[in-house]
C-alpha cells in the first residue's frame, strides 16, 4: 500500500525544550530592538527617559501575561508620542502618569463590555492617515534634535522654525544624527547573513562610538536607575479634571485601536509564517482579552511613572520572525529590559541625543507608507486619508481622527446616493447599445441618468444592465418610462440584472464562453477586454475583500500541474479561489523542463505546500501527438513531447492504469493521458518531493473529474468508495485516508 510522503512532524506537538529555546532566543532579539526605541519614544514624548523603559518592562510582562494576542509585544509606541507630549506640556508629567493609569482602567472596561468588535468599523484610511500624521510630526520635531536643538511644540511650529534651526545647527550633533540615519537606511539593504543584530541597535551603538570623539555633544541624562525612576502619581486638588478625563479617553481609544490593529497584523504574520513552518504555534488573538491585558499594563505603567503602553507591530513582527512560540517570549523581553535599566544605566548615559533623534526620524518616516496612499486612492478614500493627516498636523490627533471619520461619512453618503451611468456604443452593425448603471440608483441620480439616457439614439436596440444594489421608486419610474418610450418607437430594449437565473432571458454569464454571452468583435483583443470589463462590473467588488487579505502574501494549500489546454480551468474544476492553489500549466502536464523544476522548488521549499496534484484530461493534443510520433528532434513541440515518451512506453508495455482505462471504454488517447498522470506522479516521487501526491483526470465531455486510486491502479469518481480493499485511495494517501 502506498503511504503518505507528507512531513512526518506536520502535526506533532513541539517539544517543551524546543519551545523554551525558541522563546528565549526570540526574547533576546526583541529586547535588543525595544531598548533604543523605548528611549527614543520617551525623548520624543517629552517624558523622563526612564519612563520609556518602565513602559517596556510593564508592557512586556503584564500585557504579555494577560493580553489576548500571545505573540504580540507591548511597550511605548510612536503612535502616542504626539498625544503624550501635548499632555506633558499641558498638565505636567505627574498628571500625565495619572491620565495613563486612568486610560488603562477605561481599557479594562472596554474589554469587559466587549467593544473590541466596533474597532473594525473604523476605516483603514482614517487609521493610516492618523499614523502618517503622527509620523510626520515625530520626524519634523526630531529633525531639530538631529541639528542640535530642542523640538518645538506642534508640527506647524517644527516646520516654521526648521530654517532657523538649520542656520544654527551644531556640526557634532549633525554628524552623529546623519550617521545614525545613514546606518538605519543602509542596514536593511545588506545581506541577511550580515544583519545578525537589529539595525536600530547597531545604529545607536555606532553613533555612540562616534560620539566618543566629540565629548561636547548632548547625551542622555538619567537621574538614577530604573528602580529610582519609579514615581507614583499624585492627586492634586487644582487639576482641570475635564481635560484630565478627556486625556484618559483619548489615550484609551488610541492605545486600544493601535493594539487591536497590531494584533490583527500579528495574526496575519503568524498565518503566513506557519504556512512555511510546522507545527503551528498559537491560536488567533482574543481582542477583548487583549484590551483587558493592555488596560492592566497601562494602569500599572501609569502608577509606576511609565509611558502609555500599546501593542507595537515592530517588536511583534520581530518576535514572530524570530520564531517565538508562546507568550513567554514577550514576558522575558520585559525582564531583560528591567535588568538592563537597573544594571547598565551607565551605558545608557553614553548615548547621544542626536542618535535617538535620528532613530525617531526614521521611525516617523516609516509611518508614512506609500502603500497606504495607494490603497486609499484605489478605494476612493484619498480625501479621507489626506484630511486625517492634515487634521493631525494642523490641530491635534483626536480632532484629526474626528475629521477623518466625518469625511468617511460624507464619502459613504456620496456613494450611497450616486449611481454611475455610462453608455457603450456598439462596434459592429446591429449590435445593441449598452447602458450600464452601477451603484445606488435613487431619485438623486435621476438628473444624471436622464442626461445619459438622452445620448442613446432613437430606434436602436438597447441593453440596459442594472448592476445596482438599490433602486428606488422614482428612479425605477423614470427608467420604466424611458424604456416604454423606446419600445413604442419600435426599438428593442432588454433590461438585465446580474444574478438572474439561468432560465431567464437572457441568461446570466455563469461559466459560459465569451461567444455565448457577449457580442464578439472581430478585433483579437475585443473578447478579452470585454471579459475584463464584465469582471469589473460584476465580480471585482465581491472578490476584493478576499484579495485584500492576500495582498501581503500567499499560503496555497497545494500545487496543481495541469495541461495548458484552454478547456481545462483549474480553479473551476477544483472549486478553488484566490490563494488556494499554486497552479502550473504546460502542454501535456509533464514534470519536465527548467520552468517546472523552478515551480516545484518554489512550491515545496518556499511556500511549503502539503500537496502536489497532477491533472490530465480527455482529448489532449499532446497525448495525440505522442501517439502519432510527433516528437521530432529540432522542433520545439517535438523536443517538449519527447519528455512524455516514458508515458507512451508504459502504455504499450501494459501499464495497469492503461488496462483499466481500456476496460472502462476509453480510447487510446484517454488511456495514455491517464497513464501519463501516473507516470508524472512516479517522477515526482522519485525526485523526493516532500508533499502528498494526488492524480486527477478531467473528462471534458461529461465535465467530471476522476481521482487516481493507486492501490487499484485506476481512475474513479471521487465519491466512489466501492473497493475490494475497503475504499478508493488517492495517490500517496495516508493509512487514515487523508491526503
Amino acid at each position: 500500500m502506498t503511504t503518505s510522503v507528507s512531513r512526518p512532524d506536520q502535526h506533532a506537538p513541539p517539544r517543551r525544550r524546543d519551545t523554551v529555546r525558541a522563546d528565549l532566543l526570540a526574547s533576546l532579539v526583541v529586547f535588543l530592538v525595544a531598548v533604543p526605541l523605548s528611549l527614543g519614544i520617551a525623548l520624543a514624548s517629552g517624558a523622563p527617559l526612564m519612563a520609556g523603559l518602565i513602559a517596556a518592562v510593564v508592557g512586556g510582562v503584564v500585557a504579555g501575561l494577560f493580553g489576548g494576542s500571545p505573540l504580540q509585544v507591548s511597550g511605548p509606541a510612536a503612535g502616542l508620542t504626539v498625544v503624550v507630549a501635548e499632555l506633558v506640556a499641558r498638565f505636567g508629567w505627574q498628571a500625565t502618569c495619572l491620565i495613563t493609569a486612568g486610560a488603562g482602567l477605561l481599557q479594562i472596561v472596554f474589554g469587559c463590555i466587549r467593544v473590541a468588535r466596533y474597532s473594525q468599523a473604523i476605516p483603514p484610511a482614517v487609521v493610516h492617515g492618523m499614523l502618517a500624521g503622527i509620523g510626520v510630526s515625530i520626524a519634523l520635531a526630531q529633525l531639530h534634535v538631529v541639528l542640535g536643538g530642542s523640538p518645538p511644540a506642534g508640527a506647524v511650529n517644527s516646520l516654521v522654525e526648521l530654517p532657523a534651526q538649520v542656520a544654527q545647527a551644531r556640526p557634532d550633533a549633525v554628524l552623529i544624527g546623519v550617521a545614525t540615519l545613514g546606518m538605519l537606511l543602509l542596514w536593511p539593504r545588506l545581506p541577511r547573513r550580515v544583519r545578525v543584530l537589529p539595525g536600530a541597535l547597531v545604529a545607536v551603538v555606532a553613533a555612540t562610538a562616534l560620539a566618543s570623539m566629540t565629548p561636547a555633544v548632548p547625551r542622555v541624562e538619567l537621574p538614577g536607575d530604573l528602580l529610582e525612576a519609579i514615581t507614583l502619581p499624585t492627586l492634586l486638588p487644582d487639576l482641570p479634571w475635564l481635560g484630565i478625563v478627556g486625556g484618559m479617553l483619548t489615550i484609551a481609544l488610541i492605545a486600544s485601536l493601535e493594539s487591536l490593529l497590531s494584533a490583527v497584523a500579528v495574526d496575519r504574520l503568524l498565518r503566513e509564517a506557519d504556512a512555511r513552518r510546522a507545527p503551528p504555534r498559537v491560536p488567533r488573538s482574543n481582542p477583548d482579552r487583549e484590551l483587558i491585558g493592555q488596560g492592566a499594563a497601562n494602569t500599572i505603567s501609569g502608577l509606576l511613572g511609565g509611558l502609555p503602553v500599546t501593542g507595537v507591530i515592530v517588536r511583534s513582527a520581530t518576535n514572530v520572525e524570530a520564531g517565538a512560540r508562546t507568550r513567554a517570549s514577550a514576558v522575558l523581553h520585559g525582564l531583560w529590559v528591567a535588568v538592563f535599566g537597573i544594571a547598565l544605566v551607565g551605558v545608557v548615559e553614553l548615548i547621544p541625543l542626536a542618535a535617538l533623534a535620528g532613530l525617531l526620524v526614521v521611525v516617523g518616516a516609516q509611518l508614512v507608507r506609500i502603500v497606504d496612499v495607494r490603497a486609499a486612492r484605489s478605494h476612493g478614500e484619498l480625501v479621507v486619508y489626506l484630511g486625517t493627516v492634515a487634521g493631525v498636523l494642523l490641530l491635534n490627533l483626536l480632532e484629526g481622527v474626528v475629521i477623518g471619520l466625518v469625511l468617511s461619512g460624507l464619502v459613504m453618503l456620496r456613494r450611497a446616493v450616486r449611481a454611475r451611468v455610462r453608455v457603450v456604443e456598439p462596434r459592429s452593425t446591429g449590435a445593441p447599445w449598452r447602458v450600464i448603471v452601477e451603484g445606488s440608483l435613487s431619485f438623486l441620480s435621476v438628473p444624471a441618468l436622464s442626461r445619459t439616457l438622452a445620448t442613446v439614439p432613437a430606434g436602436v436596440p438597447v441593453q440596459v444592465e442594472l448592476v445596482v444594489d438599490y433602486l428606488d421608486h422614482t428612479a425605477f419610474d423614470h427608467l420604466d418610462a424611458w424604456t416604454a418610450t423606446l419600445r413604442a418607437g419600435g426599438a428593442e430594449v432588454v433590461v438585465t440584472e446580474p444574478g438572474a437565473r439561468e432560465q431567464d432571458d437572457p441568461p446570466r454569464h455563469g461559466y459560459a464562453t465569451w461567444s455565448q454571452w457577449q457580442e464578439v468583435d472581430h478585433a483579437p483583443h475585443a473578447p478579452l477586454l470585454a471579459g475584463v470589463a464584465a469582471y469589473h462590473a460584476q465580480a471585482a467588488e465581491l472578490i476584493r475583500p478576499t484579495l485584500e487579505l492576500l495582498a501581503d502574501g500567499q499560503a496555497p494549500k497545494g500545487l496543481l500541474l495541469c495541461c495548458a489546454d484552454s478547456r481545462v480551468q483549474p480553479n473551476l474544476i477544483t472549486r478553488s479561489g484566490p490563494g488556494d492553489l499554486f497552479t502550473v500549466q504546460n502542454v501535456g502536464n509533464l514534470v519536465a523542463g527548467t520552468s517546472m523544476r523552478a515551480a516545484l522548488h518554489y512550491a515545496t521549499e518556499v511556500l511549503r505546500v502539503p500537496l502536489i496534484a497532477v491533472c490530465g484530461h480527455s482529448g489532449c493534443g499532446a497525448m495525440r501527438g505522442l501517439l502519432e510520433g510527433g516528437q521530432r528532434p529540432g522542433d520545439p513541440l517535438g523536443d517538449w513531447l519527447a519528455s512524455g515518451a516514458p508515458s507512451l512506453d508504459a502504455l504499450r508495455t501494459g501499464h495497469p492504469v492503461g488496462r483499466a482505462a481500456f476496460a472502462a471504454g476509453y480510447g487510446e488517447a484517454e488511456a495514455l493521458a491517464m497513464v501519463n498522470v501516473a507516470a508524472q506522479l512516479a517522477a515526482l516521487r522519485a525526485s523526493g518531493v516532500d508533499a502528498a501526491l494526488l492524480g486527477l483526470f478531467f473528462d471534458i465531455p461529461t465535465a467530471r473529474v476522476l481521482v487516481l486510486d493507486e492501490e487499484a491502479q485506476e481512475f474513479r469518481p471521487p465519491d466512489d468508495q466501492s473497493s475490494s480493499s475497503g475504499g478508493a485511495k488517492p495517490a500517496s494517501a495516508s493509512t487514515d485516508g487523508t491526503v
